[in-house]
């Protein structure tokens, strides 16, 4: 394979929807027959009841390469990442690669519950196949890096997601991996760690020649980080190259403007067992004839969503507005709410004379106890700003992300 780290085969993912035992002895059988014929593995044959998650993925990585996965959510990301991790096994296809591999998909991921922060780290050394003493030659550093000192005698089961995600990540840097597989899970993190984590892939890369696959959503953080980059979509690689022109095509792609939409008339609100958005909508308090929003137009943004979480705990929903540039504009998060089950409505209002002159589009995350991403809705409204006046001349777009009318007053002084 020469420099090649990793290389995908025609790896495609099959998932029957549901699970033996809902029907007759007879029926069962027939489904799992069907699950083994060979006109069931065919990536052209769907149904309600089936679906291809992945479908006839080919790449390559080298030695040293950072590469960034794009897309929405259900393209399929976190599903390739898992059968490279050798966590789940491909419907056809195959995963040709070399050297140690460390994955940090979900919270917790390899870590044993009963079991110490400091077992653990010596666990996943082993796994990893590592010695006794390599592993004791990297835990200052990792426990350092993690910053879970206290709590290195203490179950991992008690610790918060925060302190799950800082131990996963400087255990799975440190211990060597020559492949390192990121998944989104580093968003819980607070901003700091997560700069943090960001600084290490860099030099684990640059300096130490180590082999990154990364998924996000944040743009930037995959602009600045990554060799290359791929767009997913339903299961397929549709576009690959450098990143700033990956990030471009994939954010233009559904460039018109979306200013809301009530998910609850097609019948499937995105979401999960915790979470289920029925409805986004923006709401400019005026568009012109062409349908633009003038720069000094104040957009009130409103999302209903279902809620069902059993146990106690705090709600945080987040507003993430981007440029069509990959430019993460800000975080706009409410107040900690404590909420029962049903139906919650939001609402926040970004004022006129804010945004520049541009292309924006609106992502919302919602967060439980501060650190637990429960659901993240990608790119649910996009809009443009322009700048027009009276007029009707364009003003033309001034320099920075954001331009507010904040005064600046000058007063001449008297010269003694």
């Amino acid at each position: 394979m020469g420099n090649t780290m990793i290389r995908a085969e025609n790896i495609s993912k099959y998932y029957r929807l549901g699970v033996l035992g809902s029907g007759t002895l007879k029926e069962d059988v027939k489904n799992w027959w069907y699950r083994k014929s060979p006109e069931s593995l065919s990536t052209t044959s769907l149904s309600r009841d089936h679906i291809w998650a992945l479908k006839n993925i080919h790449f390559e990585v080298g030695k040293g390469e950072v590469v960034g996965f794009i897309g929405k959510n259900g393209a399929g990301k976190s599903t390739l990442l898992k059968i490279i991790s050798r966590i789940t096994l491909p419907t056809t296809g195959r995963i040709l690669g070399k050297g140690r591999i460390a994955s940090l998909l979900e919270v917790g991921t390899g870590f044993h519950l009963e079991l110490t922060g400091k077992e653990n780290i010596y666990l996943n050394g082993h796994i990893m196949g590592m010695k006794k003493k390599e592993i004791d030659r990297k835990f200052d550093e990792i426990v350092d890096f993690s910053g879970v000192e206290r709590f290195l005698d203490t179950p991992v089961k008690r610790y918060s997601s925060g302190m799950y995600v800082r131990l996963a990540f400087a255990v799975a840097a440190h211990l060597d991996p020559e492949i390192l597989i990121i998944d989104e899970v580093l968003a819980v993190g607070d901003s700091e760690f997560q700069k943090k984590c960001l600084g290490k892939m860099k030099s684990v890369s640059g300096e130490e020649g180590k082999t990154i696959l990364f998924v996000s959503h944040n743009m930037q953080a995959l602009r600045s980080l990554c060799d290359r980059a791929l767009i997913l979509e339903k299961g397929e690689i549709i576009a690959s190259g450098a990143p700033i022109n990956v990030i471009t095509q994939y954010l233009k792609s559904g460039k018109e403007q979306f200013l809301g939409n009530d998910y609850s008339l097609d019948g499937f609100l995105p979401g999960n067992e915790f979470i289920r958005v029925q409805k986004v909508e923006l709401l400019p308090e005026y568009l012109d004839h062409h349908e633009f929003i003038d720069i000094r137009t104040p957009l009130r943004i409103r999302f209903e969503f279902w809620y069902d979480v059993a146990e106690p705990g705090d709600l945080i929903t987040g507003i993430h507005l981007f440029s069509f540039a990959g430019e993460f504009i800000f975080d706009l998060p409410s107040k900690r709410y404590t909420l029962e089950k049903g139906l919650v409505r939001g609402e926040c209002v970004i004022p006129g004379n804010f945004l520049n002159d541009g292309s924006y589009y609106i992502s919302i995350v919602f967060v439980r106890n501060t650190t637990i991403r429960l659901f993240y809705l990608e790119s649910c409204l996009s809009f443009d700003v322009e700048d027009f006046r009276d007029n009707g001349s364009w003003f033309g777009k001034w320099a920075g992300v954001v331009r507010p009318d904040f005064p600046v007053v000058l007063t001449p002084q008297l010269n003694k």
